[in-house]
């Protein structure tokens, strides 16, 4: 199994794969449990700023972590976003993340150039797919601004709807699918990333909404190509159902896991067991009543 092969078979079946991030080691073994429980289909990964401003550690930390705990017919390891310009402002020298991501065993990988100017981005992925594409590796790209930690604020969550700020263009996206060289493309149709800042990171995210006719739109305008959603958590369940009708095969979700382990922590400090716990009562709250993915390894690839 590949990742390319479940995330494809995802959009043709119309369900989802979960993409659980991973901020803090000790929590990739309830999420693992947590997925086999529930018999779904779902990928470990870790992004870039999880190893910079929370505990991942690195990548082959997190891989190493990954090596102790993975079910093969369940699980795959993703490299979440590796900017090109990061949250701070700052250039990233991509390619060498990348190159160690292969070598550390990850199955697909992703490369966010969504910061710079469309021909630039096209060309950091391209670069990128080349890469990857020798090793077998599926690579997911970004284009739009999701909101939250990535720019645009989120004060007046209505008005930034409604205005479509930093949504997905169509007709870029068109042209991004056809020369960038991806595999899938996360897009910007209402989502919310949660904060990362230490004030802000524990509060409570905003309740977003998706514009499901532009999510169709753009599912059209790359010939189908699998969509990612990213800032999973906290979106009303009848849009994110209907997105995965309509092309979303990925969803990134982070604060709802991260936010029980961190409360638990602070509930009975240093207490791991207890934090993993729930953690794990999370997971599968996530994959069994607000996803709906239980059972998903079988309908992706059989009994």
């Amino acid at each position: 199994m590949t990742a390319q092969e479940a995330v494809r078979r995802a959009a043709d079946k119309k369900t989802i794969i979960p993409a659980f991030n991973i901020p803090y080691l000790p929590m990739l073994k309830p999420v693992v449990e947590a997925i086999r429980e529930e018999d779904s289909m779902a990928m470990i990964q870790v992004a870039r700023l999880e190893w910079i401003k929370f505990e991942a550690k690195s990548l082959g930390a997190v891989a190493e972590e990954y090596g102790k705990y993975a079910d093969p017919a369940r699980t795959l390891l993703h490299l979440d976003h590796v900017p090109v310009i990061d949250e701070d402002g700052e250039r990233v020298d991509v390619l060498p993340i990348m190159a160690d991501a292969l070598s550390a065993g990850y199955q697909s990988v992703m490369i966010d150039a969504s910061r710079l100017p469309l021909e630039d981005n096209i060309r950091a992925t391209s670069q990128v797919a080349a890469l990857a594409r020798a090793k077998g590796v599926a690579v997911e790209a970004e284009l739009g601004a999701v909101a939250g930690h990535e720019g645009s604020g989120v004060t007046d969550y209505e008005t930034l709807f409604a205005s479509k700020q930093g949504f997905t263009d169509i007709d870029e996206a068109r042209r991004f699918a056809r020369e960038s060289g991806c595999d899938w493309l996360s897009v910007a149709a209402g989502s919310i990333h949660g904060a990362i800042a230490a004030a802000t990171r524990r509060q409570k995210k905003p309740e977003a909404r998706l514009d499901i006719a532009h999510i169709a739109a753009l599912y059209e305008a790359v010939g189908h190509m699998p969509l990612v959603l990213h800032g999973g958590s906290g979106i009303r369940q009848d849009n994110l159902l209907a997105a995965i009708r309509h092309g979303v095969a990925k969803i990134n979700v982070g604060t709802d896991i991260r936010q029980p382990y961190e409360f638990a922590l602070e509930e009975k400090p240093g207490d791991i067991s207890y934090a993993r716990h729930k953690v794990y009562e999370r997971t599968r709250q996530v994959l069994r009543d607000v996803l709906q993915v239980t059972g998903s390894r079988a309908l992706l690839f059989g009994s």
